[in-house]
Formats: C-alpha cells, structure tokens, sequence
C-alpha cells in the first residue's frame, strides 16, 4: 500500500472508530506494525492533524484541517441537523447554545446549496416526553472530565441512603430521562454510573488522573458492551 493511501486510511480510522482508539486497532486497520503507526501519527500530526493521545492511553482525532465541510453529502447533513438539534432538546442551555452555534458556523461555511440544505433539512427533532432532569452543576462535571481531575460527591442511592466518594469523571451520558456520569469510584474500587440527579454536592478536588482517562473510558466501555 503505498504511503498516502496509508495515511488517508489512518485518518479514515480516527474518523470514524469509537475513540479513543488504541494504536493496536489503528495498526489492524491500516494493515502497518504498532512501530509504523507511531510514525505514522506523527506525520499526520506533523501535517497539521491534532490528534490527542499517546502509545497505552489510545488516540483521539480532536482537529482534522484535511475535510472541509464542502465534502458533506445530502445525508451527512442531514445527520448533522438532527444530531444538533436533539442535543439543543436534550441538552442543558450551555450545550444547546453550543449546537445551534455550532450549526450556524458550519452553515456558514458551506456552499449555498447545502446551505439551503440545511435550511429544507427533511428530518425533524420534537421530544413528547420530558427532558433529561435538570442538572444544576453539569458544567462542572463538563470541565472535570475535560480536566481530568478527581470530584468528591455526596450522592443518594435508590434507598434513599446518602454516601461520599470520590470518583475520576470519565464521560456524561443521556439517559432516558436523566443524566448520567460514568466514572470510576474509588470507595467500591470499580466502574460506577451515577444519575446526575441524585448528587447532591459535588466539589472538584485538585487529585489528576491525567492521562489516565482515555484508558479509563475505553475499558468501562469494553465492560459496558461486554468486550
């Protein structure tokens, strides 16, 4: 395979993989060792690609200057409109203030056809049912997985009973009609999902896990889903 076809491939990958993605995927995928992958995630790097991550920890693709949203299709855009527009009902005010600006730069950036596109966007997104429970301080879960810093949380089980722990904030998932936090809790010493809704302090402790959540996340998630 020769070299750019290779390095397209890659960047393919960090596309469109589950991420973080870890380098030993990365190298089943472009058909390379995990030494050439290495070099080769520097050279994409080296050309202007921000990709976070490092050997152990797995590789997340953050800013990629090679695709310009002209290369959308109809149906991408189409899922770009309702992606943006269900986190706007899903989502707390920050967020959804963040998907309509969102949309409004990618419009901006796009041909006047897919402008009209998204304009005449065919699918639509209206939730019967109420929203997630509002979250008073989800801001601060936002910035602590972002962080990677440790929080110590007061939260109520089901039977009403109150217990304090410290957790390491790895993701913030929608749930039916809550939000959760995915983490890993240092008092049970394992993975825990916690309803947002049922915190009732939280303080951000100056412990960092960096850069362990990347590594974090994708074994709870291999967990999750039984891998």
């Amino acid at each position: 395979m020769a070299r750019s076809d290779r390095l397209f491939r890659l960047l393919q990958a960090l596309r469109t993989l589950p991420q973080p993605v870890t380098a030993a995927r990365l190298a089943q995928e472009t058909e390379v060792s995990e030494r050439t992958l290495y070099r080769d995630i520097e050279t994409l790097r080296s050309g202007g690609a921000l990709i976070d991550g490092a050997p152990g920890y797995g590789y997340t693709l953050t800013e990629d200057p090679s695709l310009p949203p002209q290369t959308f299709d109809r149906m991408e855009i189409e899922a770009l409109v309702t992606g943006l527009a269900d986190a706007g009902q899903r989502g707390d005010a920050e967020l959804a203030a963040a998907a309509r600006s969102a949309l409004a730069k990618i419009a901006a950036t796009l041909p006047e056809r897919l402008q009209r596109d998204i304009l005449h966007a065919t699918h639509r997104v209206y939730r019967f049912s109420a929203p997630a429970a509002e979250v008073r301080d989800i801001g601060l879960f936002r910035r602590a997985c972002w962080d990677e810093v440790a929080l110590d949380i007061a939260y109520v089980d089901r039977a009403e009973a109150e217990t304090r722990r410290r957790v390491l904030p790895l993701s913030i998932v929608y749930v039916d009609h809550d939000v959760a936090l995915l983490a890993w809790c240092k008092l049970r010493k394992d993975f825990r999902k916690f309803l947002l809704s049922r915190v009732s302090a939280v303080e951000v402790t100056d412990e960092s896990f960096r850069p362990e959540r990347s590594r974090l996340l994708r074994e709870y998630l291999a967990v999750l889903y039984g891998e």
